[in-house]
């Protein structure tokens, strides 16, 4: 197949390549020049015709770090596709008058469908969907047409979904392999039902796939990448993420962690030399005619600061808290004591479940279990939270102490108690409050964070992205 030849026609391949990597940094893939030649070379290497070859050669050039591969493989698709309009195949949608615009045999087709995932041949379910979205994602059952603005042609994956339903076919497929001997056992038949369960899931990409190849021709690939390509875990922003997504940003913690410690080494390293003292250098330049030809520095003597974290892990902040916290444990080795407080209604003391070596799966639902953090209605109370924190643990505040609140800072339209925050502000070394809410956000509703923020610096940390640089910026060197 020469698709990838043809789709470059109007720029050549090596403008096409380029566009590709521009749409990979669009969507914050970080691709140099060196990786742009890198994928050249691979193109003037590989056979074009084997597309597979062609987006592992691809992805090896071009992909430095984990978590890229998702919105690469979108991309791909998009900018190197399978096909061309409809494509061509071998397999085709069965007609109930046997003529080439008569309406299309739903049954017919799901019976193809049937044998195809009984006998998982995957490049005929490929042709299988691109035929269905042709004949169902766009004109449906009846032939008629459904066009979009501007009169160009919709395309819908649940359109065809629906009409086809693969999941029904599930049973149909067990029990002809079941007659046919291919099953024994309990084992056996659990394993070949997941089986074909991953292969109806497989297709079903395949129809979304499709869709979004046919959209792009019409839409253009831009308009369709904005909200086709998935946000990687580090854009991902805390408040709207899902179980999945917080899971995947978890997984992100140790490898982030490894890259903001490489960081602050290079950064110790450069400022190993303290602030010039003007002393000692006026006394040197004596022996040169009063001419400073020898500066002389501070003896620098860096020290490792204590850290205090308050945290509220109320409602959806829990997992913006949560991975704050997984990144500070990571992390604790660049100061000398952490201790961690939660708070909802009220704040305890939960440093024993972030101790090193302790097991940090679920941790967040231990901290709920077993912290005294709720009184009443197990809202948000920072001001009661902060002056409960102050009357029992303000010993833990020192001048040797970095404090970091992570909130969003909504009140529930109670006391923000910022007498105490004050307090607890001037008695440390340094104070931070991370916010997991836009900036766009502070002030609104029952939001008391320009309240704050008029005590503490204040930091918009909506992704892991942003909340790297903020930790980067406030390690102690």
């Amino acid at each position: 197949m020469d698709t990838a030849v043809r789709v470059a026609h109007d720029h050549g391949l090596p403008g096409h390549l380029v566009d590709f990597v521009a749409a990979l940094r669009r969507h914050g893939v970080s691709v140099g020049p060196g990786e742009t030649v890198d994928a050249a070379r691979v193109l003037g290497a590989l056979d074009l015709m084997y597309r597979e070859h062609l987006r592992e050669g691809l992805a090896a050039a071009l992909l430095r770090r984990s978590g890229q591969r998702q919105a690469f493989d979108t991309l791909f698709e998009l900018y190197f596709p399978a096909a061309l309009g409809a494509g061509t195949g071998e397999v085709e949608v069965p007609r109930v008058d046997d003529s080439e615009d008569g309406p299309v045999d739903v049954d017919a087709l799901r019976d193809v469908l049937a044998d195809l995932l009984r006998d998982g041949d995957t490049d005929a379910l490929a042709e299988l969907a691109r035929a269905v979205v042709d004949a169902l994602g766009n004109s449906g059952a009846r032939g008629q047409g459904i066009r979009g603005a501007g009169g160009q042609p919709s395309w819908s994956a649940y359109q065809a979904l629906r009409m086809l339903s693969p999941e029904t076919l599930l049973a149909r497929i067990l029990d002809e392999l079941r007659a046919g001997g291919d099953v024994g056992g309990a084992f056996a038949d659990e394993v070949l039902r997941r089986e074909i369960r991953d292969r109806i899931a497989a297709f079903r990409k395949m129809i979304t796939d499709e869709v979004r190849r046919r959209t792009a021709e019409t839409r253009g690939r831009e308009q369709v990448a904005r909200t086709a390509v998935p946000k990687q875990a580090e854009q991902v922003e805390f408040l709207s993420a899902h179980a999945e997504q917080l899971a995947a940003l978890r997984r992100t913690v140790h490898p982030l962690a490894r890259r903001l410690a490489s960081r602050l080494a290079v950064r110790r390293r450069h400022a190993r030399r303290g602030t010039l003292d003007m002393r000692r250098t006026l006394r040197r330049s004596m022996s040169t005619g009063g001419v400073p030809m020898r500066p002389a520095f501070r003896t620098r003597r860096p020290g490792r600061p204590e850290l205090v974290v308050l945290c509220d892990v109320s409602g959806s902040v829990a997992g913006f808290s949560h991975f704050t916290l997984l990144l500070v444990q990571a992390l604790r080795e660049q100061f000398s004591k952490v201790r961690v407080f939660a708070f909802v209604e009220r704040a305890d003391e939960v440093t024993h479940l972030f101790e090193p070596g302790a097991e940090l799966s679920g941790v967040m639902a231990r901290v709920l279990r077993e912290a005294e953090l709720v009184a009443f209605d197990g809202h948000s109370d920072y001001g009661s939270s902060l002056g409960g924190f102050a009357e029992h643990w303000g010993e833990a505040i020192t001048s040797k102490t970095s404090l970091l609140i992570l909130g969003d800072a909504r009140t529930n339209y109670r006391d923000p108690n910022l007498t105490v925050l004050r307090r607890l502000v001037g008695a440390a070394r340094h104070a931070h409050w991370l916010n997991p809410e836009p900036r766009r956000q502070w002030g609104s509703g029952d939001s008391a964070a320009l309240r704050y923020a008029d005590v503490v610096p204040m930091h918009e940390c909506r992704t892991a992205a942003q909340l790297a640089a903020v930790v980067e910026a406030l390690l102690p060197v």
